[in-house]
């Protein structure tokens, strides 16, 4: 699933995935979705020193949020949303916050019907500074 959701070679997936379990980070929390005893969905939820358009610091922060596409709109991303947020909750924090690629409108529509409120839009860019010869 985290293959859908980032595309990528599998090494780099199952390297950050290590990486996210090996972490000596507290608290962060991956919740699964299941359906007819099979995973279905994933929410990956870490938290950040600092979130767009928030008060406080540190911030939950959705990293990833995936559910099958023929499972969507069944109220199963819905389910992860809520329950990332009651753990949030009930470790004392006032607001959480996500983001979605700049094109992925079905993210930022779903975002939005969950009630999050768009904050910020960005372009971000880069450039090497290698010396090339």
């Amino acid at each position: 699933m985290r293959g859908a959701l980032w595309p990528g070679s599998f090494d780099d997936h199952d390297r950050e995935t290590r990486a996210f379990f090996e972490a000596d980070v507290e608290p962060f929390a991956v919740l699964v979705a299941e359906s007819d005893g099979r995973l279905v969905g994933f929410l990956e939820l870490d938290f950040r020193k600092y979130a767009e358009g928030c008060e406080s610091s540190p911030v939950p922060f959705i990293e990833g949020w995936y559910v099958e596409a023929a499972l969507r709109r069944q109220g199963i991303g819905r389910a992860l949303v809520e329950a990332a947020e009651a753990h949030a909750r009930a470790l004392g924090f006032a607001e959480i916050a996500s983001d979605a690629e700049i094109m992925n409108t079905g993210s930022h529509d779903a975002h939005r019907a969950l009630g999050f409120d768009e904050v910020e839009r960005i372009v971000c860019f880069r450039r090497s500074l290698r010396v090339e010869k």
